[in-house]
Parts: structure tokens; C-alpha cells; sequence
């Protein structure tokens, strides 16, 4: 153990934070009849009081030393002992002892405080200026009272040791995301120079191939540009408890919607996506985050969909909810993995394709959380892959947009 002076400080704090010990201390006077009850952190060379009972006004209070060396006090120490002395002027190992005659002292016992991992922390004594006839209850008694500090102590240390175990963990968490956000920051500028060079390129370009690879770079780097929005919001949400969420009325959540389905039609005119879009109400949401869902959960069907098959999206208000599905075909999610597919850089085991960092179907769910909704996900080899989010309309305005649209379409 520390025997540095800053460690016995610690020992006598750990001592004094532990309840018991001022009535293990009453206890052991009251059973014996003795005047002085400590509970001692002993060393090779000091004697240090973390707890005292004295009704003998001896004058040790917690924190006393006594800088003795070969005394009754370290016996125990060396013999890992328990001692009971009744009548110390008439014997003969302590009749000498400079502590003993000096405090006058004549009837001592004590017993070892052992820690769990063998090391030993000090005592727990009682002792009198008169000689006492001490029962022979007496020392059992004081050596489980001593065992019971031991374990009280070691409790401590544990708890201690998990505390800070804890607190570095989320400190290195935080750098960790602290890291990523401001990474993810510094990211930003470089891409978006290249984005928009690729686009002065695309409109300058009288050569098809060329413009081509021009299409293809502003193509990488909008990618690119999604997965760093990922990665800001998965640092924002686990720094900040989750994600945060501007919630207005939104009259005519149709075309954000469409607007989303058109960006996909843009960047990748091969691809095939139905969509049914009749949300016939206002919405009370934050658009901007729900077409993030919608564009995650489009390009996640699309990506692990079966290849040149058509994918679906669907969006209507019920009774109580804003009601999106986005559906596609192809091998199911494996049941032993549906509960862990909101899970942080999950992503499907089934699928070739792995791109991405596994944290898009995460966020959708943060999202759809933030609004109070709820997102779900069923998966079968028959049925297909269907992900449904449901947001809650209670606080939308009870009024009409000019009529729902539809899109049927082969992109």
C-alpha cells in the first residue's frame, strides 16, 4: 500500500467516510471497558489514527501520529496478529515500551485489518491507563470487527477504481468525438471546392467522355459530403444526448419529399424507384431531417435491394401518424440481426455491396426519435425488406394542402 504521506492521508479519509466505524469504535469501549478505541493505519515507522474513541483523553484525534519504531504498536504488524495485553506493567515484551509509558497504558488489544489482496492496512485497538480483565469473547469479537473495516475498505477501493475507470472512458469518448466533429468540419471546404469544380467542368466540357469523369467526380464527392453529415451527426448526437430537431408546420410535405426522390433521379439515372407520395395534411416535423430519412432509408434500398429491381416509397397521413415506407426486394435481413440494424456502424451482412459507415439507418432512427416517433424495420424472403417510420401529426394545424400528389416512376 501507498505509505507515502499523501496515501495514510487517503487511509485516514477512506476510514473516516465509513459510517460504521464511530459504532464499531463505541462498541468495542462499551465490550470491554476500555477507555481508547482507533482504528490505526500502521507502517514500518508511523502509527496514524484515521478514526478514535477516546474517553480517556489520551489526546490522539484522527490524522495523530506516533513516530515510534520497535513498540507495541507494530506488533501486530509483524505478526499479522491479533495481541491482548491485561496487565502491561507485569510483562515482560511491553513492560519497556517508551509508548506504553508514556501514555501510562496498561491493558491493550488489538487485531489486524487485512486487506483482500493480503496487504495490511493497519489496526484496530483498544487500550487503558488501568488494567483490565478482558473477557475471551473479546477478541474474536475485535478481529470481525476488524475483517468487516477490511471489507468496507476494499468496497471503497473498488468503487474508486470503477469511478475512474469511468471517467476516462468518457473523457477518451469525447476526445474521440470531439475529433471526429472537428474533422468532419475541416473536411467540408476541400469537398466542397471539388464539387463545385466538377461542376464548372461538367458545363465546359465539349467532350462526352471527359465530361463523364467530370459527372463522376461531382457524383464521388456529393457521396463523400453524405458520409461526412453521417459522421457530424452520429459526434452531435452522442456528445449532445441525440439529435436535434427544428420542428415547424410544414404545409406541403409532398414536394420535399419528391424533391429528395429527384435528387436520386439525378445522381443515378439508372435506377428504378416507385413512389407513392399523398400526405394530404400539414405536418408538424423538422423537413430538412425527415428528407434525410428519406433519402437514408432510399439509398439503403437501393444499395442491398435486388439488382435492376424496382424499389418503393410510400408516404400518407393516418389518424395519428405521418406514415413513410420505403420497400425493396432481395435477400432478407437475417433475424438474428434485425435488432441490432439501428446499431451504430451496423450494415448488412448479407449484402456485397459495403459501402458506407454503417450509420445511416442509426441516424434515421435518432431522427424519427427526435419527432417522437418510432422507425420499424420487417424482412422476408417473400415479402422483401420494409422500413416504416411513423411520426406523430397531434400537433399539426388542422388545416388542408391544395391536393395530394403522386409519383409513379422509372428512374
Amino acid at each position: 500500500m501507498d505509505e507515502s504521506p499523501r496515501g495514510i492521508r487517503e487511509a485516514v479519509a477512506a476510514v473516516g467516510s465509513i459510517d460504521a466505524v464511530r459504532t464499531l469504535l463505541a462498541v468495542v469501549c462499551e465490550t470491554t471497558g476500555l477507555g481508547f478505541a482507533a482504528v490505526a493505519r500502521v507502517t514500518d515507522s508511523t502509527w496514524t489514527a484515521c478514526a478514535v474513541r477516546d474517553d480517556i483523553g489520551w489526546g490522539i484525534t484522527p490524522g495523530g501520529e506516533l513516530a515510534v519504531g520497535d513498540t507495541m504498536c507494530f506488533e501486530s504488524r509483524r505478526a499479522r496478529a491479533p495481541i491482548v495485553i491485561e496487565h502491561a506493567s507485569f510483562d515482560e515484551r511491553y513492560r519497556d515500551d517508551p509508548v506504553r509509558r508514556r501514555a501510562r497504558i496498561e491493558s491493550y488489544c488489538s487485531a489486524p485489518i487485512i486487506l483482500a489482496d493480503d496487504r495490511y492496512f493497519g489496526t484496530l485497538c483498544a487500550l487503558d491507563r488501568r488494567p483490565t480483565r478482558l473477557a475471551s469473547h473479546v477478541l474474536p469479537m475485535i478481529s470481525r470487527f476488524a475483517t468487516l473495516i477490511a471489507s468496507q475498505l476494499d468496497r471503497q477501493k473498488h468503487l474508486e477504481q470503477e469511478r475512474a475507470a469511468l471517467l476516462d472512458e468518457r473523457a477518451a469518448s469525447e476526445l474521440r468525438e470531439q475529433f471526429i466533429a472537428i474533422l468532419g468540419h475541416d473536411l467540408r471546404n476541400p469537398l466542397q471546392a471539388v464539387y463545385a469544380s466538377a461542376d464548372v467542368l461538367i458545363a465546359k466540357l465539349a467532350d462526352p467522355a471527359e465530361a463523364q469523369i467530370a459527372a463522376r467526380i461531382k457524383t464521388n464527392a456529393r457521396r463523400m459530403s453524405l458520409l461526412i453529415d453521417d459522421v457530424l451527426d452520429f459526434a452531435r448526437g452522442r456528445l449532445g444526448g441525440g439529435i436535434d430537431v427544428d420542428l415547424t408546420d410544414v404545409d406541403d410535405i409532398n414536394s420535399g419529399i419528391l424533391s429528395v426522390i429527384q435528387e436520386f433521379k439525378d445522381a443515378q439515372p439508372e435506377c428504378q424507384i416507385s413512389a407513392d407520395i399523398q400526405v394530404d395534411q400539414p405536418v408538424r416535423c423538422d423537413l430538412g431531417r425527415l428528407q434525410q430519412v428519406a433519402s437514408n432509408l432510399l439509398a439503403n434500398a437501393l444499395t442491398h435491394g435486388r439488382p435492376h429491381t424496382p424499389v418503393s416509397i410510400k408516404a400518407r397521413a393516418d389518424t395519428d401518424d405521418l406514415v413513410l415506407d420505403v420497400w425493396n426486394a432481395g435477400e432478407p435481413i437475417p433475424p438474428q440481426s434485425i435488432d441490432k440494424i439501428f446499431e451504430p456502424f451496423w450494415r448488412h451482412s448479407v449484402s456485397a455491396s459495403r459501402n458506407g459507415l454503417g450509420l445511416g439507418l442509426h441516424i434515421c432512427a435518432e431522427i424519427v426519435r427526435a419527432h417522437g416517433g418510432r422507425l420499424f424495420v420487417t424482412s422476408t424472403a417473400n415479402s422483401g425488406t420494409q422500413f416504416t417510420a411513423r411520426l406523430p401529426l397531434s400537433l399539426a394545424r388542422n388545416t388542408q394542402v391544395a391536393g395530394p400528389m403522386s409519383l409513379n416512376c422509372g428512374l
